[in-house]
């Protein structure tokens, strides 16, 4: 039994082994159905991640929408910038996890620098939008 309290490969959690079994299963989850044989999932793992940043970006959005009566206008901008962010990791996403899964397969994965240095200085100009935002009331 593993620390996090699932089975450990080839066990069933009854304490007896699967004979036969190699701890890999064809239920849907293999290689044909997602078009990569990566046993640790890193697409869907970076897929994952991607998503969170998108559901952060949106709630930031929300909660600038929420400062617009103590802020002014200016918190528009802030909201245009995280929201426009949030709108291009969305719509790329797909892509990504394409080429990711293509990658694997090829076995040569390409990092996507460009979308990382995009949200990097979204983060960076929400920073300085937002010391201006202070500073300015």
């Amino acid at each position: 039994m593993s620390s996090l309290g699932g089975t450990a490969p080839g066990h069933n959690g009854s304490g007896h082994s699967n004979s036969g079994h190699n701890g890999s299963s064809h239920n849907g989850s293999g290689p044909n159905s997602s078009g990569h044989g990566d046993p640790g999932l890193q697409p869907e793992r970076t897929t994952l991640a991607w998503g969170r940043t998108v559901l952060a970006l949106v709630s930031v959005s929300a909660i600038f929408l929420r400062w617009l009566p103590q802020h002014g206008l200016p918190i528009l901008l802030m909201f245009a910038v995280s929201a426009a962010a949030a709108a291009a990791i969305y719509l790329t996403q797909r892509r990504r996890y394409g080429a990711f899964s293509r990658g694997l397969v090829r076995e040569r994965v390409d990092a996507d620098a460009a979308a990382v240095l995009w949200t990097a200085a979204a983060g960076v100009a929400l920073g300085g939008l937002g010391i201006g935002v202070v500073l300015a009331g």
